[in-house]
């Protein structure tokens, strides 16, 4: 009966003990924590409750009573109120948040989303494109193959980390064009950023200054990229049509400008399901 029990009592704790992630469950982004270091923290644990034959040492996972309460340690389980197919390999999914509460991230923070794809376990970052604000909800764009970001001023802040999330995992072949709206060259926010941002296979970067003239006041790294005037309907048309494919567009800046965008976007050949004003 000794030799049983000692088996037993091994089998339990075998039964208890983390398993090591695939590498598919790892996004790529340099999360900390990455679900590696989770493993070897709880694998940790678990040698030492054993080595003391005492499980309660086992219990320190935060607790998910709050599942609005996002934690780098643990995933938690949110119901899709909306999905809309918006091309062939693009999808705009809803996430409802209980109680109408936010979604509580920083700008620059984004998620890390799990699910079963061909019987893999796959993970991936994704920067939710909902406002910061935004209460019940959160939404993020899937699987997306090329982005058309429309900024002007201050609209070029919610851009920053949606590109950055792009340009940090090795594993995303997102194509981006960022188009920057100013009134003057000085007046560019960020432009080590967006010039590091440029050097991307993947990404390009033009600028449309309103109160520039002339391409001599310009440095030469600018001359070939910069629209001296306003982003109007043929340009639109350009930048669209210079895409590989038909993208999903980002627009942000005044009321005027996201107006006057997304009647560009549709004369330009993109339906309403096709962008997203912030």
């Amino acid at each position: 009966m000794g030799n049983k029990e000692e088996e037993d009592t091994e089998e339990a704790w075998l039964q208890l003990r983390p398993v090591e992630p695939s590498p598919s469950q790892c996004c790529g982004s340099g999360c900390s924590p990455c679900v590696f270091d989770l493993y070897h923290r709880d694998l940790a644990r678990w040698e030492a409750a054993r080595a003391s034959n005492d499980r309660s040492l086992l219990s320190g996972k935060q607790s998910q009573s709050c599942p609005s309460n996002l934690s780098p340690e643990t995933f938690l389980a949110f119901h899709i109120s909306a999905m809309d197919k918006i091309t062939k390999d693009t999808y705009h999914v809803r996430f409802a948040l209980p109680g109408n509460s936010p979604l509580g991230l920083h700008p620059g923070q984004h998620l890390v989303l799990r699910g079963i794809v061909d019987d893999l376990e796959i993970q991936r970052a994704y920067t939710p494109i909902s406002p910061a604000n935004a209460e019940g909800y959160f939404e993020v764009l899937i699987k997306y193959g090329e982005l058309l970001m429309l900024a002007a001023g201050t609209g070029l802040a919610p851009m920053v980390p949606i590109l950055k999330s792009i340009t940090d995992s090795a594993d995303d072949e997102t194509f981006v064009t960022l188009v920057c709206c100013f009134k003057t060259f000085e007046g560019i926010y960020l432009k080590t950023f967006l010039q590091e941002q440029a050097r991307f296979w993947n990404v390009r970067t033009f600028f449309v200054l309103s109160q520039e003239t002339s391409p001599e006041q310009l440095p030469w790294s600018y001359r070939e990229k910069t629209h001296f005037g306003r982003l109007d309907q043929d340009l639109i048309e350009e930048l669209v049509g210079c895409c590989r494919r038909k993208p999903f567009a980002l627009v942000c800046g005044s009321p005027k400008f996201t107006e006057d965008m997304a009647k560009y976007l549709l004369c330009a050949g993109l339906t309403k399901n096709s962008y997203f004003l912030f």
